[in-house]
Formats: structure tokens, sequence, C-alpha cells
């Protein structure tokens, strides 16, 4: 630990490590503790970087020193050589010395960090603003890419105000949850005296929204939402406002014994939209300007979160507005609940820390959401929230006793990293600085690299520690102009009396161009003459050379030769290497191609010539498929290596010379008139036996016959000889007469059985028909003695009163 007070006691010393008045007492130590500096310095990076300069397109100043942190210019007259570019000004400081460069005529913009405001740190609240923090404005101005560090100090005032804003879930299931909180008043109060007199309490209650889901929406239900036989019930509610911040315990104590529980539907509660609410109604609630501002959340269930609302038919997100009428969220029914990202957005820009005191149900989920909101701490209270003042106590603690330094509105292409110095540091260089367990009255320090990555006109961020409301203002600038005190005469006499000096370099009047302004561009604009310097549009001089009065005036290469060429495109030192040697040692570089010497030869010159392991056994080269080079084949496209003898992807000649073995052979085919011209590849010759040892071929002629030959690749590639059998197999015309034959019998014997099928079809049908017919006629009513259809003439009528007698 004595490394880390000895750090933040020399802090400015180490951090100017050009100051060796400062810095080399500090090294006045055992060689261990030397050593453990040294890592604890290299940690905090407080070690110079290399100097270099990547020098790009540089045509000026202004694009020296925008093109690197530790690029500076050298504005020397005639600095320069004859055939060197004016880019060779711009390197690194000692380079430019180096090379001839006076010190005082170096251009290098350094940053510059101005402290504004600093008042010094309070001690006690004493009814007054305290200042935690210091400075509070600082004005830098960097190079960018170059990083500028300055230490910020804090301190924890003793008797800092305390606003603490009691959220309770008055749901059915937190009844006896009420009882005991109704008895907090006095041991809350007594529990924050032990940390600041000024301390003040309020209370609010929240359930959920008045709407399906989530409560029902009967008039009955809506006036008394808890179950029948539970008398003290009040109607439902989204967020209620009880009472605002006050120093009264016998005011909270009388609102909260006011308070009855109250009911909803599903298990989730609304916890969200009250936090909202008390954060930013900052005039309802009454939060201080200076205390620490928390919020303790207690209940034993989950919560909705944006998107919710949906299930409701509630569309309109939530505008993180305040919108309490009499105490009342009047928005709960037309507002969907915020989001996890919106709330913890408005409690860090009102520098609120939440408490979540919830039941060991639901702990692990308030624990995630912890996470996401920093600044905030998660207690497991019991069933009866007996605990909640032991609770409330051991957050607090945590939450005061942790420092950590963020930035806010960080303007783009800008890094802050931070490195905390306190006995309980974090890890340095990270975008906060956590410094843990700070006892109140201990004073602190971070020290804040600041770096921006590009030029930008003014900008302002913030730097503050979270949830207290001291901030630090920096207002940053970029330095992305040279300065060099130049003379404003327009004809002076380094510029040809045609131009002035702008840091070494001319600036011509207008009609004249060139290094010295020495080129008068006449009726003719300097783009077209500039156009006679690029080769196919493309870069003027190939960046080698400067365009003057249309022609390129080539540079020096680095190693003192020069470019040449029309448009610079040449020099002598690109060449091809071999063994680490430019063109072998065996040659010499003409514009990028190595030209050998006689005894040499390859790209590099890096072999003699000789055909040697070139040679086949019929004392030809690479069989005439390929070259020799560098005494090895490189064979034409498809042979092989290492003679080039076999094509294994090439066409196969069978295919490809059918037609010329017909020709020659038999004079027929497709080249029957021209075939000495189209087959002059193949020489061939008609045998009884084949003498030829390659492959056999088999191939259809025009006429149908089959060819058998064999072919044999003489040297070169299309270059071949043939032998060919001279008896072709040529299969017997077929029997016409037979066929015909068998057609016409088929076709009759085709039809006729057709025709019996059709028949029987018929003879079946009729059959069925028949038989169809005959069990009807056995049916029918007509056959038997009567017919159904006729009446008698003669009509009988009998005398009911005729008794017979």
């Amino acid at each position: 630990m004595w490394v880390e007070s000895l750090l933040q006691n020399r802090v400015s010393c180490i951090y100017q490590p050009q100051d060796e008045s400062c810095f080399f007492p500090s090294l006045d130590m055992d060689p261990c503790g030397l050593v453990l500096l040294l890592l604890l310095m290299a940690r905090n990076g407080s070690f110079q970087q290399e100097e270099v300069c990547s020098k790009t397109l540089i045509n000026s100043c202004n694009d020296c020193i925008q093109s690197g942190p530790f690029c500076v210019w050298c504005k020397q007259l005639n600095f320069t050589n004859a055939g060197e570019q004016e880019a060779v000004r711009c390197n690194t400081k000692a380079k430019l010395i180096a090379k001839g460069c006076s010190s005082g005529e170096i251009v290098f913009p350094k940053n510059f960090l101005d402290v504004e405001k600093e008042e010094a740190l309070s001690s006690r609240f004493n009814q007054q603003e305290p200042v935690q923090l210091s400075p509070q404005k600082i004005r830098l101005s960097l190079r960018p890419g170059l990083s500028e560090t300055f230490s910020v100090s804090f301190k924890r005032v003793e008797g800092y105000p305390v606003d603490l804003y009691y959220l309770m879930d008055l749901s059915y299931s937190m009844k006896d949850d009420l009882k005991n909180v109704k008895e907090l008043g006095k041991n809350l109060f007594g529990a924050l005296k032990q940390f600041t007199e000024h301390a003040q309490i309020g209370f609010g209650a929240f359930v959920d929204k008045t709407v399906l889901p989530f409560t029902n929406t009967n008039e009955e239900k809506l006036q008394k939402p808890c179950d029948e036989d539970y008398q003290q019930c009040q109607a439902a509610f989204g967020y209620r406002h009880v009472l605002s911040l006050t120093a009264s315990e016998k005011d909270f104590r009388q609102k909260v014994n006011e308070q009855f529980i109250s009911g909803n539907l599903d298990i989730p509660e609304g916890s969200l939209d009250a936090m909202m609410q008390a954060a930013v109604c900052r005039d309802v609630i009454g939060w201080r300007n200076s205390s620490t501002r928390l919020i303790v959340l207690t209940t034993d269930a989950g919560f909705h979160m944006a998107g919710d609302g949906k299930l409701a038919g509630i569309l309109e997100p939530n505008d993180e507005k305040c919108h309490m009428k009499n105490n009342l969220y009047t928005q709960s029914s037309h507002m969907d609940y915020p989001s996890v990202g919106q709330l913890a957005m408005q409690l860090g820009k009102n520098n609120i820390q939440p408490i979540f005191a919830v039941t060991n149900e639901v702990v692990t989920v308030y624990q995630q959401l912890s996470k996401m909101i920093p600044k905030s701490e998660v207690g497991v209270l019991s069933s009866d929230s007996r605990n909640v003042v032991e609770l409330i106590e051991a957050a607090y603690k945590r939450l005061s006793s942790k420092v950590t330094l963020t930035h806010d509105n960080l303007p783009d292409d800008v890094r802050v990293v931070y490195t905390p110095i306190c006995p309980n540091a974090g890890p340095a260089g990270g975008s906060e600085g956590v410094c843990d367990n700070v006892p109140v009255g201990q004073e602190i320090m971070f020290n804040v690299t600041v770096t921006a990555d590009s030029c930008m006109t003014e900008k302002s961020f913030t730097i503050r520690p979270l949830g207290i409301k001291d901030t630090l203002t920096v207002t940053l600038t970029t330095e992305c102009e040279c300065h060099c005190d130049d003379s404003l005469k327009t004809d002076q006499d380094h510029c040809s009396h045609k131009g002035r000096v702008t840091c070494g370099i001319c600036s011509c009047n207008e009609g004249f161009v060139g290094q010295f302004c020495n080129c008068s561009i006449g009726d003719k604009d300097e783009e077209s003459l500039r156009a006679f310097c690029r080769r196919e549009n493309g870069t003027e001089c190939e960046g080698r050379g400067d365009c003057e009065c249309g022609r390129c005036k080539c540079h020096n290469t680095k190693n003192g030769g020069t470019y040449y060429g029309k448009y610079c495109e040449c020099d002598n030192e690109h060449c091809e290497k071999f063994q680490n040697k430019l063109c072998g040692g065996n040659g010499r570089c003409d514009c990028g191609i190595c030209k050998c010497s006689t005894d040499y030869e390859g790209t590099a010159c890096q072999c003699k010539k000789s055909e040697e392991e070139c040679q086949t056994a019929n004392k030809t080269v690479c069989f005439g498929r390929g070259k020799c080079r560098c005494n090895h084949c490189e064979c034409n496209e498809g042979y092989q290596r290492p003679l080039c003898r076999d094509c294994f992807g090439c066409p196969d000649p069978c295919q490809t010379k059918v037609n010329c073995i017909e020709c020659q052979g038999f004079e027929s085919g497709a080249f029957k008139k021209n075939c000495s011209v189209a087959c002059s590849s193949i020489t061939s010759e008609k045998v009884e036996q084949f003498t030829i040892t390659s492959k056999q071929c088999q191939h259809k002629d025009s006429e149908g016959c089959w060819i058998k030959f064999r072919l044999h690749q003489l040297i070169g590639e299309d270059n071949y000889k043939a032998e060919i059998l001279s008896q072709r197999d040529c299969p017997e015309p077929p029997n016409v007469i037979a066929i015909i034959s068998a057609a016409v019998a088929s076709v009759a014997l085709i039809g006729i059985l057709l025709l019996m099928l059709i028949k029987s079809l018929i003879y079946f049908k009729d059959l069925k028909e028949y038989k169809k017919f005959e069990n009807e006629k056995k049916k029918s009513k007509w056959a038997e003695a009567d017919n159904p259809l006729f009446k008698d003439a003669t009509t009988t009528v009998q005398n009911p009163t005729f008794t017979g007698e």
C-alpha cells in the first residue's frame, strides 16, 4: 500500500517525467520497492509511448500534424534537397533534427490544459452547497491521437443530507408487511441519524394499472379489490404519492397509518411506473438540490416493463415525464410501463440510488435488474418486513462508500479512461473508475486520460460520481492547424517573387505553380496541366514526383537513387530478390524487371542456364510441350512435370482425331474434301495388325462402321502418328420386308383382339340387362289375375241397419 500512497503523493511528478527534479527523488528506495513502483507506473500508463510518425499523403504542415500525434513539421527554408518531396519535412522531432532541421524551426502543436474552476473540497455540510469533486471546469486543447492526463479529487462530506423515499407495494400479499411499516418511522429516522443530522423521509405506494388483465375492472372490484372478508381495503390504483420528503417523524407515522391494502389480478406489479414518477417528479417528491437521494422499493413480486401494456391495449410508450395530479399517477391507464433502460437513465440523470428490499422468492429477479441500474443495491426482505431498517442501513453503507467516476454525453471519436488512486481501487484503464470502502472525509484521486482521435469543433462533456450532484465539465477542442508566424508578403524571394512562404514552403500567387512558383500556367488552368502528369487518370506522377508545368519532376528514392520515366513510374530498386540480393546479384534491375547476365536466367536471375534436367530419352527438351527454365520444365497448360509427357486434363485424342482417321484411312467423313489441310498434324498408315503399344481407340464413322486405330503422340502438343486397321466392322443392313410384314401382322392381330374385347363387353352388358328385366317381370302386379288399374262398373252398398232377418 506504500506504493499507492507514494504514487498518490507524487502523482503530479510521475505524470511529468521530463521534470527530473520531481521524478528522480521518488526513486531513492530499495530495488524491490523500485520494481514495484515501476510496475505500478506501467499499469497506470505512465511511460511515454514510442514516438512514431505514420505519414500518409502530406502536402502541407496541417496535413502533417493531422497524420499522427508525434508528427512534427520543419519550416526551415531550403530544407529539402534536389529531387526530394516536401513530405520529408514531416517526421518525428528526433529524425528531423538528425536530418539537419534546427529545433527552433520545428512546428509541434502541443496539448494544452487549463483549469478554469477549482474550488476546494468541503469537509462538513454546513447548510451551504458542499464541494465533493474538484476541479469543476477544465478546458483541453488536444492533438488528435495524443492523450492528456489530469487528476480529479473526491471527498465524501461528513453529515451530507439524505433524502429517502419509501416506495411500498400495497397489493394484497403485502398486508402483513404494512402493519410493521406503520411502526417503522422511529427506527428508520434513528438509523439515518447515525449518518447525518439532515435526513428526510417520504412515502409512496403502488399496485398496478387499473385495466384488464392487470386489475378486475368490475365497478365493485375496483372500489374493493381485496377478499370479501377483508374490510380495510382501498380502491385499486397504479401509483399514489402519500408523503413528500419531510424531517418530521410524526408526519411520516400519521400518513403511513392512513394507508390500507389494495389488490390486483396478476402477480407482477407496476413498480417501474412508480419508480419513474418518483424519479422525474422532483417538486412533488421534494428532492433537495444537495442530498444523497435514495428510493427504497419493498415488494414480494416481480415487475411489469415496456411492452406489457399491449396486453391491455396500451400502445403509447412511456414519455419519462411527470404526470401527477392530486398525488395520483394520471397516465397509468393510458401509457405503457417504462423500459429498464429508460428507468436507469432517469435514475442516473436525477442522481437517485435505488435499494430493492424484496423477499427471497424474487431476489434473483431484482439482482439481475440491479446489474442494469448503476449504483443500486438488493437486500432480502423478511416475509413481514421486520428487517427493513437493517437492510436499508447496510445498503446505504455499501452505496455511499463506493465511489464510481464516469462520464456523460461523450462526443464521437473521444476516448476517456480512468485510473483510480485509492486503497481499494478497481481496475485501471476502463470507462469508469471505482474506489470501494471509501470512508467519510478521506480524499481519493482519479487520473483521467482523454484522447481525441480526430479533428473537431469545440465539444464538451461531463465527468461525475454516480449518485452525486457534483460534476466536472470538460470543454474540448483539437489542435489541427499549424501556427508558423509567417510573413504576409506575397512577393518573397524564396518563391521567385510570385508567392509567399507558408510554414517553409511556397504558396503561389494565382497563375503560378511549382515548388518555387517558377512556372506560369498562362491561359491554362492548373488542373489541365496536372492531367499531363497522370497515367490513365491515376495518381499524379505515381506519387513519386511533383507535377511542374505539365511534366513530372521525379523525387529521389529512400536509398539515394532516383525515380524516372514519363510518370516517375520506374526505379531500379524494386526488383525481385534472391538470397536477399537484388536480382540474385546476377543481373541488374531495370524499371522493376531483372535483366540477367549471359549465363543466368529466372525472374530474379537466381539460376544458371542449363537444360540437363529437361532432356528426354529421345534427346528433346520437355517433349516440345514446355520450356526449360532454371533447369526445370515449365509445362504448357495441362501437361505434367517433370518432363511434360502426359496431359491428364487434355481432351481424349481418340474423340478429337476420329474424323481425321476416317478421312485418311477410308476417304470418307466430315474432312473428306480437305483432309490434307485439316489433318496435317497426323501421320497415319493402314495396317493389318497394330505395332503401336498405346491404348486402342474404337469409334463409329459416318457410314456406321466401326473403325479401330491407335495413336502415338510425337514431339510437340498436336503431333500424332496413327495406325488404322484396314478392315472396318460394318454391320449388315436390316431386312425391310420382314420388318414391314411383322408390323402389318401385329397391327391386324391387335385390331382383332380389340374387336373381340368390345364384342365381349357388349354381350355381358346385354346379358346383365336381360336378367334385370326378368327380375322386374317377376315382381310386377299385373302378372296376377286382376289388373290393378281396372275398376268394376258395379258398386255394392250395404245397409248398415240391415240385420239379415
